[in-house]
């Protein structure tokens, strides 16, 4: 296992730390797990060698495809973060030496961050929650009557932040069907904006979290700024996948989550300018967020708020978090994005070749066969429910992946050609014939998929689409499940 425990920190620090991660760790179940199948894939991740139980009989090795809601933490992560436990610490608070070490981690992390983002000089790494946290902070710091301008493509983590806020205007775009469709929506939107003029910001996917699909992030940057708008990137879906270069996009602020980027320990990011986040109050008041409190002559409390990151990132810092976001950056600048992409491609190109095999299955995109992508694929399949559908690949097959509107439901309801208000919850597979179900299936994977779980992925679907089901299955819970011992009538 690693010898880096803080690969981050000054040697003097690292110093401290044990020879040997096992030290952390060897009493700790979950350590087993570093032992993993790894078959091809570059960066090993934790529970590739977890096995489940399958309703046929017997086990197999779980096949986690469901990437787009939470990555796997890798190897690598996981060592980092056992190796540092034992030092953790209060952060920016103690003059004690965990104390000191745990903030020197802490703010070391940030500038890894910045690398690996590509941040301009100037530029600030606030620590968030996740994506969701670092949007819904951009929206609490907007100036009064900045009009925003989102696609209703987008994840509701950047859709919806923007309507909670007071004295803020929305503009929803329609869904475009090209990306240079897109770029010409946005010119036409923030051309009839400029009659109105006062601050705009455009809110834009890097990859969408239902299609895969890459959208032409510098295009829109550059219509944004030519028409004085500002822009924040919602990388969730990118960062993972693809080399993220901030001045290269030239866009204003970028937000991601650890848990999708193999560090899943609560934590996320919002990075890039820094004149609204420093004039706006701070996101949350209380410690860490305030330079100095007094109490005047006249009973009241007057607060100076720092003007640094800190002034958004008030109460105990999340320093595990943070740090396993560092990790991850490091882990994935090192293995190289060329041959991540590369890896990858293959893979999505295995999937939708053995999709396009298949009779009754429809891949959804918005841009077409032909638009790049990284490994995010939904579909559904003609005579299926895609919650019976999924409960089968996991049940029978021991296959993990995603089914339903994938907290994008503007987005899929335009792929499935549906009402913009028709229903939009997981139907029953014992439905009525004819039934209409909204909902999808998704397949995502990444730099820690064995080989083998891809090829079974699409080994089940063929079996499932041309022999059916081989168990019963009911709802329960709003959840598509096994009917407990009753398999299916033989085909």
């Amino acid at each position: 296992m690693s010898t880096r425990p803080f690969a981050a920190a000054p040697s003097t620090v690292a110093a401290a730390a044990p020879a040997d991660a096992d030290a952390c760790c060897a009493s700790q179940d979950a350590c087993a797990c570093t032992a993993a199948v790894t078959d091809g894939a570059p960066l090993p991740v934790l529970g590739t060698d977890v096995r489940v139980p399958l309703v046929t009989g017997g086990e197999v090795g779980y096949a986690a495809l469901d990437y787009a809601a939470s990555a796997p933490a890798l190897r690598r992560v996981w060592e980092d973060v056992a190796a540092y436990a034992p030092y953790y610490g209060s952060v920016h608070r103690g003059a004690g030496y965990l104390s000191q070490l745990s903030t020197d981690l802490f703010e070391t992390s940030r500038a890894d961050v910045a690398r690996f983002l590509g941040c301009r000089p100037d530029d600030e790494v606030v620590f968030t929650r996740s994506t969701t946290d670092s949007l819904n902070l951009l929206a609490a710091v907007l100036p009064a009557g900045t009009q925003v301008f989102v696609f209703e493509t987008e994840h509701h983590a950047a859709l919806l932040p923007w309507q909670q806020r007071e004295g803020v205007r929305v503009t929803y775009l329609d869904a475009p069907r090209t990306p240079d469709a897109a770029v010409r929506t946005l010119e036409r939107a923030l051309a009839d904006r400029e009659r109105d003029g006062g601050p705009a910001l455009v809110c834009v996917t890097g990859a969408s979290n239902v299609t895969g699909e890459l959208w032409p992030v510098r295009e829109l940057a550059d219509a944004a700024h030519a028409h004085g708008a500002r822009i924040v990137l919602d990388a969730a879906q990118l960062a993972p996948h693809h080399p993220v270069d901030v001045a290269e996009l030239d866009v204003d602020w970028i937000a991601f989550s650890g848990h999708k980027l193999y560090a899943p320990f609560g934590s996320g990011v919002l990075a890039g300018r820094t004149d609204w986040l420093r004039e706006a109050e701070p996101y949350l008041a209380g410690g860490g967020a305030s330079r100095t409190v007094a109490r005047g002559a006249d009973g009241e409390v007057a607060v100076e708020w720092h003007t640094s990151a800190a002034r958004h990132e008030a109460g105990s810092p999340n320093v595990i978090g943070v740090y396993a976001i560092a990790s991850a950056c490091r882990a994935l600048t090192e293995a190289g994005f060329d041959a991540l992409v590369a890896r990858e491609q293959r893979l999505i190109a295995t999937v939708r070749a053995g999709l396009a095999e298949v009779p009754k299955v429809r891949v959804l995109s918005l841009f077409g066969d032909d638009a790049p992508r990284v490994g995010v694929i939904s579909f559904v399949v003609d005579g299926w429910n895609s919650s019976h559908f999924a409960a089968a690949l996991s049940a029978e097959y021991g296959i993990g992946v995603r089914d339903g509107l994938f907290c994008a439901h503007p987005l899929v309801r335009t792929l499935l050609d549906s009402e913009p208000n028709e229903p939009g919850e997981c139907g029953a597979p014992e439905g009525a014939p004819g039934e209409r179900s909204l909902n999808a299936i998704r397949v995502s994977f990444g730099a820690g998929t064995p080989d083998e779980h891809v090829e079974r992925f699409v080994r089940a679907v063929r079996e499932l689409v041309q022999q059916g089901a081989q168990w019963n299955y009911r709802t329960e819970n709003g959840r598509c499940v096994p009917d407990r011992g009753v398999a299916a009538q033989a085909h």
